[in-house]
């Protein structure tokens, strides 16, 4: 947006701030933009809190897609959402018409919502949700920050980064230099950060208080291939787990359901919990010793930010395996490994099955790791995204100690 528009914008809506009786002005309106996966809702479930916290009147509004992930995240969480119906863009053929289609209802339910809303700021947080609801935003002339959330910018992203007021984002993004006016780091919610004890976090699992947890986690969706890997490494090494308990968030929708993952720990001797899906994050982490997860950029962070040795086995079929890129500062930094996901159970049994038997086996190098992830900077910058939409206070770079501290996370 230029400046002058910009202004426009501004203007409008100190117009609207005005325009109660007597010049009240009326309560901070948001609409965050964003959905398809956990890693863009959870996201914006942090902000929505710091906001909440900074003006207890202002109003948040979710446009999400219509996917059962984001309504079950934000129905658990309390947050008022409007489904917008956009289909994700593809060359297929067949799936074509659905995509043109989705785009004529994404228009109409995102300039109706708008329209309702009347918000002095949308945040866009990625996914392909966002254009339709950011392209509404430009035709009422309502300011956009685009929070861009991975190291390689999707195509989403690429597009808004174009209609943006202001660009900032989660994390470095190497490839494409000067895509974004500030890296602030991740927006984190309070439920994903350790509430407790290591030992309090495994009582409240129904864990051993005293063994250590290997937490398998695919993130909101789960993954497959990990779990699969799972099964593979109870029949195969079962005596590696002696000492050690599991924690495995298996995904809503396993194949074959929970209780064949449950089985397989179960037939092998290895003490395990094993749950669809965890809400409340912070308590898994805070149970860990050491951890097996995806690279989404909220799974990273939130690993950084409760100090677990994590190997990370990216999505394996992302074209530009840019999970990949998302880890890469925690492994340079000495906190984390990366591993490739060969999808098969048995080709990952000798590479990232390998790292992790050896890792559970390596005490002082876990304890370095976590060190290493104690001296980074705190990931999560949703206060300062609260503070820009709601009092248009600067961003200050993560690099410069601009994050939220682990206390003030759980404090706030």
């Amino acid at each position: 947006m230029s400046g002058v528009a910009f202004q426009f914008a501004s203007s409008m809506r100190a117009a609207r701030e005005a325009s109660g009786r007597g010049g009240t002005p009326r309560p901070r309106s948001i609409v965050l933009a964003g959905g398809g996966t956990g890693g863009h809702i959870s996201p914006g479930l942090a902000i929505a809190e710091r906001i909440g916290a900074a003006d207890p009147s202002a109003r948040v509004v979710f446009a999400c897609s219509t996917r059962a992930v984001d309504a079950n995240m934000l129905r658990d969480a309390g947050a008022r959402f409007v489904p917008i119906r956009a289909e994700p863009f593809t060359l297929n053929p067949r799936r074509m018409l659905r995509f043109l289609l989705g785009l004529v209802r994404a228009r109409r339910d995102a300039d109706r919502l708008l329209r309702e809303c009347r918000p002095d700021w949308v945040v866009s947080l990625g996914g392909f949700v966002t254009p339709p609801v950011v392209a509404a935003a430009r035709r009422a002339g309502v300011p956009v920050l685009l929070v861009n959330l991975d190291a390689t910018p999707g195509k989403a992203n690429r597009l808004v980064a174009r209609r943006a007021t202001k660009v900032v984002s989660a994390v470095p993004v190497p490839a494409l230099p000067g895509f974004a006016s500030a890296v602030i780091g991740m927006p984190l919610r309070r439920i994903a950060v350790a509430p407790a004890s290591t030992e309090l976090c495994r009582a409240e699992l129904g864990l051993d208080l005293q063994a250590p947890v290997l937490l398998i986690t695919g993130a909101s969706q789960g993954a497959q291939s990990l779990n699969e890997l799972a099964c593979e490494l109870a029949r195969a090494k079962p005596a590696a787990f002696a000492d050690w308990q599991v924690l495995h968030l298996c995904g809503p929708s396993p194949a074959g359901g929970v209780s064949r993952y449950e089985r397989a720990w179960r037939e092998a001797g290895i003490r395990a919990a094993v749950i669809p899906f965890q809400h409340r994050m912070g308590v898994a982490w805070g149970a860990a010793e050491l951890a097996v997860s995806r690279a989404g950029a909220s799974s990273v962070a939130e690993a950084q930010c409760n100090q677990v040795p994590t190997i990370f086995a990216p999505y394996p079929y992302h074209k530009d395996q840019h999970q990949r890129e998302n880890a890469l500062p925690l492994v340079e930094a000495g906190g984390a490994l990366l591993e490739t996901d060969r999808v098969d159970p048995r080709q990952n049994l000798g590479g990232l099955g390998a790292r992790i038997l050896e890792l559970m086996h390596a005490p002082e190098r876990r304890a370095q790791m976590r060190r290493a992830l104690a001296e980074m900077p705190p990931p999560s910058s949703a206060e300062q995204i609260a503070d820009f939409v709601l009092r248009g206070s600067e961003f200050r770079s993560s690099a410069t100690g601009g994050g939220e501290s682990l206390g003030a996370i759980v404090a706030s």
